[in-house]
């Protein structure tokens, strides 16, 4: 699912919101997010997961093509830990 395909399954479900709004609602929804974790905050939506931020290291890589030694930065990267509502709705078998 895309963000433009979750915006139109949001706004079926409320036909009473223009789509244009549902749009800006989960734009400003994931740039709370993103903002949050630039800040090096962890974000938590109880049920769905967590996301968070890990630091890489600086370390010495590999060309793939060349086999040439390459020094790579460290660099920050997002993480999203599944929370246990997710999990058990994920894995659940189909007993109905």
């Amino acid at each position: 699912m895309i963000k433009s395909e979750l915006v139109q399954r949001i706004s079926a479900q409320n036909p009473h919101l223009y789509q244009r709004d549902v749009e800006k609602i989960v734009n400003a929804i994931l740039g709370e997010i993103v903002a949050a974790m630039a800040r090096g905050d962890r974000v938590e939506l109880r049920g769905f997961g967590a996301f968070s931020v890990k630091q890489r290291p600086a370390r010495t890589g590999r060309n793939p093509r060349t086999g040439a030694h390459v020094a790579v930065d460290q660099k920050c990267v997002p993480f999203f830990k599944t929370g246990k509502e997710m999990r058990e709705r994920l894995n659940q078998t189909s007993e109905t």
